[in-house]
């Protein structure tokens, strides 16, 4: 806030007014001319600035004589000079142009205005009015809504016509006969900022057209693809209804039991290389060919009801058919749980149940058949070894049967009874001899007796002699006694050892037979297939994202690699 300065002012006042000439009288009147630019008030030619002479109280002679300007006609004498202080030509300058001013009739707003100007501009403004004059002595419209940054140049004309006017007012009307074209002098900074703010305008066009052409390409690669397929999944694909369904396959591995079969313990889960095989075999084109010539697979998706995209050509090979096949028939396998989850698609919810059911059927024989073969080898297996020992017990019981019948006689009882006959005549010759000695210590023997032992005791060493000589003959050469009786006692282990062999056979059979009777593998169905009531495919919402995140994904692969191979070419 300016506070307006308080100082006294002393100046000399006319007490009768002074008769002006018709002609001066309506110069002294009116407003004076606003200040030209660059010049000083108090340098400016005013004819009605001259200074007033204010005379004393008791002076008023020659008033009447006095003119506007101050200075007597030429018929008139001169006025007579006045005591008094007298003001500046400045001051009363200025005073008369705040005069003017205030004639001019501004507004308020126009004054503080004004005022603010001034501040801005670094004066030091008394009043409203004396900014106004300040700002006009300046070169500066205080009116005049502009940039302030902008350097203001007054309006002068080449050959100095307009020297003493002030600046000119808009609205102003324009001379007709003048010639208005526009000066081709323009200042350095207008020049700038003009062509910074073409720049600027050409860098808004471009971007407004490069943003423009790059929606233009997102409409076209991006946005029309999408919105296709967006109809296609709400208004033309044909509903397809899924039918779920879960089952396992459990392993008895129980044997022995009361019964000819067996008893049975608790079952486990299969190991994976079952369910895997299961799995394989229904997402096979065996599993497919089946299906179709049970329920017609092809003949359903041929159906001319269904859409384009998801028809089957009724001539299709059975390769076409199988990439139908496995995109509508769902199976997973989960090894944690063992379960294996199976989903059928179809146009008809009964039909995709029906699928379901008879493919559930072809896993149970599948899983029923995958030990089949186990069995029959175990059962083939078993028989042949049991016809083998069989056999062998045969032929080891005619080996016996012949070695009997060539010997004749059993070896080991005539070597036995050889040498028992050898040991009890062993026995009565060693009496003999004890007898013998007992009647040749008598002085005077008996002659008879002791010839009588000693005859005895000569014929028995002759017939252990005779014995010795047939168990050496039994015991020694190829066809002896001990031979014989070794071949016979190996005939005889070769049986044993084949009778052994056979009852082992027989057990074998038995329980290969028992295997091959019982089952090992069950299939369980956990979840039933149910028709379902509410279609499940398409998806359209979340399809519809999908195009638009494919073909999204597809432009920016290709924007990046168009930007890459520009930047690789300009280089």
């Amino acid at each position: 806030m300016t506070t307006k300065p308080k100082a006294r002012k002393f100046r000399i006042k006319r007490n009768t007014p002074v008769a002006a000439p018709a002609d001066t009288a309506g110069a002294a009147i009116a407003p004076a001319d606003p200040p030209e630019a660059g010049r000083d008030p108090a340098q400016q030619v005013r004819p009605q600035s001259t200074p007033r002479a204010v005379p004393n109280t008791g002076s008023n002679e020659g008033a009447n004589t006095a003119g506007p300007s101050g200075y007597g006609h030429a018929d008139q004498p001169a006025a007579q000079p006045r005591q008094g202080e007298v003001a500046s030509a400045a001051e009363v300058s200025g005073e008369q142009d705040m005069d003017a001013i205030r004639r001019e009739g501004l507004t308020g707003r126009q004054l503080r205005m004004a005022r603010r100007v001034a501040q801005k501009h670094g004066l030091a403004p008394t009043s409203d009015f004396d900014a106004v004059r300040l700002l006009r002595s300046k070169g500066i419209d205080p009116f005049q809504r502009s940039n302030m940054l902008e350097l203001v140049v007054p309006q002068r004309s080449a050959g100095g016509e307009e020297a003493g006017k002030g600046r000119i007012q808009l609205p102003q009307t324009v001379p007709a006969g003048g010639v208005n074209l526009p000066s081709t002098d323009v200042s350095p900074m207008d020049r700038r900022m003009r062509e910074i703010s073409d720049i600027q305008r050409d860098i808004t066009k471009r971007r407004r057209r490069k943003i423009g052409l790059l929606m233009v390409r997102l409409m076209f690669f991006v946005g029309l693809p999408t919105i296709m397929g967006g109809y296609y999944f709400y208004n033309i694909a044909t509903p397809m209804y899924a039918t779920d369904s879960q089952f396992l396959i459990i392993q008895n591995e129980g044997s022995g039991g009361m019964g000819p079969l067996g008893g049975l313990l608790p079952t486990q889960f299969a190991n994976s290389a079952d369910s895997i095989a299961t799995q394989s075999y229904l997402q096979s084109k065996d599993a497919m060919l089946r299906l179709d010539k049970d329920v017609g697979f092809v003949s359903h998706f041929a159906d001319p009801e269904i859409d384009p995209i998801q028809r089957l050509d009724p001539e299709a090979s059975n390769e076409v058919a199988y990439k139908f096949y496995k995109k509508n028939v769902k199976i997973g396998y989960d090894p944690t749980e063992g379960m294996i989850r199976m989903e059928v698609i179809a146009a008809d919810p009964n039909v995709s149940a029906n699928y379901s059911e008879h493919l559930l059927e072809y896993a149970e024989e599948r899983v029923n058949a995958l030990s089949q073969q186990k069995r029959e080898d175990g059962m083939r297996d078993a028989l042949t070894a049991f016809e083998t020992t069989v056999k062998q017990r045969r032929e080891a019981q005619e080996a016996l049967i012949k070695l009997q019948v060539e010997n004749g006689v059993d070896p080991e009882a005539v070597i036995a009874s050889i040498r028992g006959q050898i040991t009890n005549y062993e026995t009565i010759l060693l009496e003999k001899e004890l007898e013998l000695a007992a009647l040749l210590d008598n002085p005077r023997p008996n002659r008879a007796k002791v010839d009588g032992v000693q005859g005895d005791v000569r014929r028995i060493s002759a017939q252990l002699d005779r014995l010795n000589e047939r168990m050496n003959n039994a015991t020694e050469g190829t066809n002896s006694l001990a031979q014989q009786a070794v071949s016979l006692q190996l005939a005889q282990a070769d049986l044993a050892a084949a009778d052994m062999s056979l009852q082992a056979s027989q057990t074998q059979m038995e329980q290969a037979r028992t295997e091959a009777q019982r089952q090992v593998r069950y299939l369980t169905v956990a979840v039933r297939p149910v028709a379902s009531q509410a279609p499940s495919y398409p998806r359209k919402f979340e399809n519809t994202i999908l195009t638009f995140l494919i073909f999204a994904g597809i432009y920016l692969m290709l924007s990046l690699t168009s930007s890459i191979l520009k930047e690789q070419v300009t280089k």
